[in-house]
């Protein structure tokens, strides 16, 4: 068996630098408040497929639009977040040779380690004519769904977030097949916890996962459209190595035979996966750091933001999904409102616009005044929660998330109490306060609100030392 030394790897490894620094993740564990949120919002979402069900029932199956909501509802909502839950239950969660999807199901396997900087990881790979992939945001998610359906190339398309050490991957590069983007070679890479060493002592700066996305398909564990892997994953890290070896004569490659039994298996996507257990483990010293530099400012160029690093600079899509959905109850309720906003209103010019109904409106909003200001008042307070929780705040993530929860239980009590009341009566408003949960429950909503705050405090910190 041919092992690096563990000692001399330890003398290579870089120390963490800006680029490369692995930060803050999410701590060992969620607080109680976030795991209730959590296991809340799993609950109150199969519910909601329940309800989903029903109602298509009761309309016929001429009624798809439904059937298509209950799929999606099912796909993207209730399946991840159960699986979610129970992997958290029976799942350990150490170091394995394997990653985790967001749902906490096994993702693709390790089977690469790198020993040197960011900058000479980047520039050897870009030597080797993989490209930096996007970041993860509505503009490029667009854009590799529109590419797959139009069959246009696109060489820099985001790859689902994996995770690894409870983070996703720092950055990714692939390459695209014939200009295809339904097929295309990729790898992720995590920058190891400073002093990290994989089993038996051995010590390197990045860990890889790489495998081949062969077509477009359904997830067998979500049902969410998904790429589907190609099995043979040691095929796929053989490639790599090999045109970085080509391109960069500097490296040098050393084998951990065994490292984890050869075994076959399913990923989070139910893609079958074969591999012999050996890890490449890639010296980069030797490599000079300017190409990798270079690559990533043609990244910054392109997106218009850091996309190497991994620390929720950017608002997260959850994050923005969330605060609007708490703007626009804020607008429903401000709408519901406004016959009370008409009754001080009544004047000529709303004679004029609106005629006879005018008088209506003023005497419904005299009538129904207090209900009227306490949702003139919870529109504005909706507002201010949708503002903060875009600039980070925690304190708006959970008010927004205790009001929605509150909510969803003054309906089930409601249609539990009143036998008369259909169970889906609001089924809009349901879904509403449902999605806002998801949303902002998830992982990468949580890490962007503590890593605001704890920036908060090191700047308040800052001005009073």
């Amino acid at each position: 068996m041919t092992e690096p030394d563990a000692a001399g790897a330890g003398r290579n490894a870089a120390a963490p630098g800006p680029d490369t620094d692995p930060g803050p993740g999410p701590g060992p564990a969620a607080t109680a408040l976030d795991s209730a949120f959590f296991a809340f919002s799993g609950l109150a979402a199969i519910w909601f497929a329940v309800l989903l069900f029903q109602r298509s029932l009761e309309l016929g199956l001429g009624h798809i639009g439904f059937l298509i909501v209950f799929w999606a509802a099912l796909a993207y909502l209730v399946l991840p977040r159960v699986d979610r839950i129970l992997t958290q239950i029976f799942i350990p969660d150490y170091f394995m040779g394997r990653t985790r999807t967001n749902a906490g199901l096994f993702g693709d396997a390790v089977n690469l380690a790198f020993l040197g900087t960011g900058e000479q990881l980047r520039g050897a790979l870009g030597r080797a004519g993989w490209h930096l992939a996007d970041p993860v945001t509505l503009s490029s998610s667009w854009r590799i769904v529109s590419s797959t359906l139009l069959h246009r190339s696109y060489p820099y398309a985001p790859v689902s977030p994996l995770l690894l050490f409870g983070r996703e991957q720092d950055f990714a590069y692939e390459q695209e097949v014939d200009g295809n983007p339904r097929q295309r070679h990729h790898v992720r890479f995590w920058r190891c916890p400073e002093g990290w060493m994989l089993p038996g002592g051995i010590a390197c700066d990045w860990l890889a996962a790489a495998s081949f996305d062969r077509a477009v398909g359904l997830s067998l564990f979500t049902l969410q459209i998904t790429h589907r892997v190609g099995e043979n994953i040691d095929a796929e890290r053989d490639y790599l190595v090999s045109t970085m070896e080509e391109n960069s004569p500097e490296i040098s490659v050393q084998v951990i035979k065994n490292f984890s039994s050869g075994y076959h298996s399913r990923n989070g996507g139910g893609d079958s996966i074969a591999t012999d257990g050996d890890l490449p483990v890639v010296d980069l010293a030797r490599i000079p750091e300017e190409a990798g530099e270079q690559e990533e400012l043609a990244a910054i160029n392109r997106t218009g933001s850091g996309a190497l690093s991994r620390l929720p600079l950017h608002r997260p899509a959850p994050v923005v999904f969330g605060a609007v959905l708490v703007f626009l109850r804020g607008v429903a309720a401000f709408t519901v409102a406004s016959p009370f906003l008409a009754r001080f209103a009544n004047g000529p010019w709303v004679t004029q616009l609106l005629g006879e109904d005018s008088q209506g409106l003023a005497d419904m909003g005299s009538a129904y005044a207090p209900a009227s200001v306490s949702l003139t008042v919870f529109a504005g307070v909706e507002a201010v929660l949708a503002v903060l929780i875009l600039r980070g705040s925690n304190v708006a993530r959970v008010t927004a998330m205790s009001l929605s929860c509150a909510a969803i239980i003054l309906q089930m009590v409601t249609v539990f109490s009143q036998p008369g009341v259909p169970l889906g009566s609001n089924l809009f408003g349901y879904s509403f306060d449902i999605l806002l949960i998801l949303a902002l429950s998830s992982s990468r909503a949580r890490i962007y609100a503590r890593m605001h705050g704890r920036r908060h405090l090191h700047r308040r910190a800052q001005q009073t030392g």
